[in-house]
């Protein structure tokens, strides 16, 4: 791969390679994986320091609301400079590991019904439109192929280091 997990969105859109996005993001292949662990697993870490499951998948709802409300705000042609958000202060600050896998589950559904909703209220034309958010300026598809990429990469994740 030419980008490294340091270089954000571009590492993921490169991640997700030729996968079509919204197919990507429609299935459910990546929620079956993920109903399949229990209560219990979904606590685990692989190696001290790390997340749990439970952190990682509401790490990926929380990524995915912003990510979303970033491409709102391109759609409507709002030139505002987004900040970046750091990630870990997000998930340090978070209640996951309080709540049950099940609870973080339907939440991450939820996220991504609303998510697969905005798409297809978007038109072509504006999943053209740009939008700069930290560092990076980029098409709302960019966007889209980001957060497909950013689950692809956790899902793997979660089976090379969770589920062996």
């Amino acid at each position: 791969m030419k980008y490294t997990l340091s270089d954000g969105f571009l590492y993921y859109i490169e991640y997700l390679g030729n996968k079509d996005y919204r197919k990507q993001l429609a299935s459910k292949e990546n929620l079956g994986l993920l109903h399949s662990i229990s209560e219990e697993k979904s606590s685990y870490k692989y190696a001290p320091g790390k997340w749990s499951i439970k952190k990682i998948i509401g790490h990926l709802s929380d990524h995915e609301r912003i990510m979303t409300y970033r491409m709102l705000c391109f759609s409507r042609k709002d030139s505002t400079l987004l900040p970046g958000y750091d990630q870990d202060m997000f998930v340090e600050n978070s209640r996951f590991d309080e709540q049950s896998f099940t609870q973080l589950l339907n939440d991450f559904e939820n996220v991504r019904t609303a998510t697969l909703s905005f798409i297809r209220s978007l038109s072509e034309e504006q999943l053209q439109l740009t939008g700069k958010a930290w560092k990076f300026e980029l098409t709302i598809e960019d966007f889209l192929r980001s957060i497909a990429g950013h689950e692809q990469h956790h899902i793997d994740v979660i089976r090379e280091r969770y589920l062996r």
